[in-house]
């Protein structure tokens, strides 16, 4: 008895696991047949108006209607808007299998605000690929993450970053430009100083993670240095599990200076010697600063055969209408 008792808590755990798993599944299987009847009835409501029977000057009155009627016979979840996303949803995914399993009508419904069908493709696959919460994919969606990745890309990138997501192959595919901390909750003119911003993204890791993007780890902040009896310090190391090689951000207040490109050359060279393992690629260096000037970083980078890339960062959330203008003038 005694012996049997003794596996009790084992039992428990079993029964634990078991019903979690089991939780899991219904919540799962509930979520995609929920998401494939709102996609039917999207689909009713099309067929509906395209065999005649409401006319353009009806389109409106058909939504409220059918709400009114709906909600009164069964209930809650047929309000104007979920019934205006459920025809949405119908139209921007004409084949019912392309819908992910992975994600809820609540991603669906705010994917669906997108305003074409290429973030529609994008924010699609990227929350199903880094399986976003829909908390972090408004957040994504509401920095203009889409456009952002994609006015560094010719056409053909802007398409395969529509339907394929955002895919990190090399170095390059770890910027944004511009990165967005408005999450640091800094006002714009506020005067802070390099380690009052550092401070700010460590107390911040976790959404600072989410913009930096999938892959990367991270390791310390102001890790130390030490070259012939003199100390530095790598304001942020990350390690990048993707690419399989340590990520060192410097943060500067202000532009991005030559001799920044410089030190970091110095850390990239300390880190192959001393820090990178058997199996490691070469280190990447991001020096990241409120501004820089295009032309000194292309000469300050010329002929270094280390990874340094730069990017600003803004404290705000980017405009809508200018980073839509550009694009738009790339895919013309």
């Amino acid at each position: 008895m005694e012996k049997t008792m003794d596996a009790y808590p084992s039992l428990v755990e079993q029964i634990g696991k078991l019903l979690s798993q089991g939780r899991e599944k219904a919540a799962y299987a509930v979520n995609t047949i929920l998401v494939q009847t709102y996609w039917q009835i999207g689909q009713y409501i099309v067929n509906f108006e395209q065999d005649g029977s409401a006319k353009a000057s009806y389109g409106t009155q058909l939504i409220d209607r059918l709400s009114t009627d709906l909600t009164a016979r069964y209930g809650r979840g047929f309000s104007r808007s979920n019934i205006i996303y459920m025809r949405r949803l119908f139209l921007s995914f004409p084949i019912g299998e392309t819908l992910s399993h992975q994600l809820t009508w609540s991603h669906y419904f705010e994917i669906l605000k997108a305003e074409n069908e290429l973030e529609i493709g994008f924010y699609t696959k990227q929350a199903e690929k880094e399986n976003w919460s829909v908390r972090e994919l408004k957040r994504q969606m509401k920095s203009m993450l889409f456009h952002r990745l994609a006015l560094s890309k010719d056409k053909e990138g802007i398409l395969k970053l529509a339907s394929e997501g955002h895919e990190v192959q090399s170095a390059e595919d770890l910027i944004k430009d511009p990165f967005v901390l408005e999450f640091l909750n800094i006002p714009e003119q506020e005067r802070y100083l390099e380690t009052e911003l550092e401070q700010k993204l460590i107390d911040n890791l976790q959404q600072f993670l989410l913009e930096l993007g999938k892959g990367f780890a991270f390791i310390a902040r102001q890790y130390r240095i030490s070259i012939a009896g003199r100390h530095f310090h790598v304001d942020l190391l990350f390690y990048h599990r993707i690419l399989k090689c340590f990520v060192l951000i410097d943060l500067k207040r202000g532009e991005i200076d030559h001799e920044d490109v410089g030190q970091m050359n110095l850390y990239l060279n300390y880190f192959k010697k001393e820090e990178a393992s058997e199996g490691d690629n070469e280190p990447v260096g991001i020096l990241l600063g409120a501004y820089k000037d295009h032309v000194l970083v292309e000469y300050a980078t010329a002929n270094i055969s280390n990874q340094i890339l730069t990017s600003k960062y803004q404290l705000y959330l980017p405009d809508k209408t200018l980073l839509t203008n550009k694009l738009n003038k790339l895919l013309e």
